[in-house]
């Protein structure tokens, strides 16, 4: 009994040494606790950023039915979805080394004896037996199994982080990809509509110059406009295929007619903004910062795992088991016996393995800590980038939009005043083109506001139905 307080002593010691060597606090989050403010940002909304839906902000009928089709048949999800399971099997593989591993076994033999092979007879007979098997049970008393239990659960919580890091991202570019379309919609057309104000410009051209009234030059000027539709149609056209093949792949399944914008003013008209509060631990939780987060607690349990194994390893053995020559006394008394034993090993020489195995261990957890503190600083600049825009983008658009009524009003002008003999045909072919840029530049400004307004939903990652509120467990 004597011998038992020193081994607990021995054991007390190896632990503090154990708790000695592991890593000093991650430390504060290396940013600002508040967004940045000024010019560009304009004042927040609320003080404290709400959970939403993606319903919330991307709110159009149609649009929801598009990301519902996403959420089933995207293979990225699919592919997340696999790989949860598969952490998740990891994960119990790995707790299941905490407990004792149990096998059993029976056999039965039947001999018979022959005298020309030299065996005698009374080795014939029947022989029964049942035995249960612990096979190398390791006492966990530098936790290092736990340690490795704990790197394996943050494995599948990391996994979980990416499946909803790639829902997220699924659901914003379906809805990026649907203003795209109803953007390449409205230029097609415009286009169009030009086109057939071109026509008009290049007949009523013409007719001036079959009277002697115009120079051909005027109608060369016109048909570099007529020109210049027909190739943006073209343009257009290709565009928005390659934007609805977009959608397909995304969406993973075929789109109903139905549920595609009309224009990209229609496709605004559901879209709302996301009130932004002043505090900055809205960051933790976006995804990848959920990620980043679970990857450094993988990464400080195989540390300590590794610095564990430079301890002693207690395994145990047994062995229960019973034998009879018939089967009705297999398990009556005396007919039992059982073996035990304990197995103390300690690495004395690898030629500095372990230790540099250990060593190795730490080094990753300093990278994956780096990596974590570059995910929350990535997170914040762009949600910063992503505020800033928010911030400017009235003004751009309602600039935007009063250049296209001046521009629309210049060309109006300056028709007359050709029609009056006052202006020349090049001034009314410069007012036409101003239009066409300007109405062009509006539809860019005008898809701008909406992708932000997708844009800040994905930068602030706090979608409820991703289970951002939900508590993370082993499962």
């Amino acid at each position: 009994m004597s011998r038992l307080p020193a081994l607990m002593a021995l054991v007390g010691v190896l632990t503090a040494s154990a708790a000695q060597a592991a890593p000093k606090s991650d430390g504060p989050l290396p940013i600002p606790a508040q967004f940045p403010s000024g010019p560009a940002y304009g004042a927040p909304g609320v003080e404290q950023t709400p959970t939403y839906a993606y319903r919330d902000v991307l709110a159009d009928p149609r649009l929801a039915a598009l990301i519902e089709q996403g959420l089933v048949h995207n293979q990225d999800i699919a592919q997340a979805v696999a790989n949860v399971q598969a952490a998740q099997a990891q994960f119990r593989i790995a707790r299941s080394a905490l407990f004792p591993e149990l096998d059993a076994s029976a056999g039965w033999t039947h001999s018979g004896g022959d005298r020309a092979l030299g065996i005698s007879s009374s080795a014939k007979g029947d022989s029964f037996n049942a035995q249960g098997v612990v096979s190398s049970y390791e006492l966990d008393l530098f936790g290092r199994l736990r340690d490795l239990t704990a790197a394996a659960r943050a494995s599948y919580l990391g996994t979980q982080a990416a499946a909803r890091s790639a829902r997220l991202s699924v659901v914003s570019s379906i809805a990026t990809g649907w203003l795209a379309y109803a953007a390449d919609t409205s230029l097609l057309k415009l286009a169009h509509d030009t086109e057939t104000a071109a026509k008009d410009s290049v007949q009523l051209t013409k007719k001036r110059v079959d009277g002697g009234v115009a120079p051909l030059g005027d109608l060369r000027k016109a048909e570099i406009t007529l020109r210049q539709a027909q190739s943006d149609i073209a343009s257009q056209t290709n565009a928005q295929a390659a934007d609805l093949n977009a959608l397909r792949l995304l969406v993973g399944d075929n789109i109903d007619p139905a549920n595609l914008p009309l224009s990209l003013t229609d496709a605004n008209l559901h879209l709302a903004t996301i009130p932004t509060g002043l505090s900055s631990d809205i960051l933790l939780r976006r995804p990848d910062v959920m990620q980043a987060e679970d990857a450094l607690e993988a990464a400080k349990g195989n540390a300590a795992a590794a610095r564990a194994a430079l301890f002693p390893k207690i395994t145990l053995t047994g062995l229960l088991g019973t034998a009879s020559s018939a089967l009705a006394s297999l398990f009556t008394g005396g007919t039992f016996a059982w073996a035990g034993g304990a197995t103390l090993s300690y690495p004395i020489f690898k030629a500095g393995a372990a230790k540099a195995t250990a060593r190795q261990a730490e080094a990753q957890q300093d990278a994956s800590l780096a990596a974590y503190r570059k995910a929350v600083q990535s997170a914040f600049s762009d949600v910063a980038n992503v505020l800033a825009r928010r911030g400017t983008i009235a003004d751009q658009l309602e600039a935007s939009t009063a250049a296209r009524d001046a521009a629309a009003d210049n060309f109006r002008l300056s028709t007359q005043r050709y029609q009056g003999g006052i202006d020349t045909y090049l001034d009314v072919l410069t007012a036409q083109q101003t239009l066409y840029t300007s109405e062009k530049t509006l539809i860019a400004t005008v898809l701008a506001d909406g992708s932000n307004r997708v844009s800040l939903y994905r930068a602030l990652g706090g979608d409820r139905l991703d289970g951002a509120a939900t508590p993370r467990n082993g499962g």
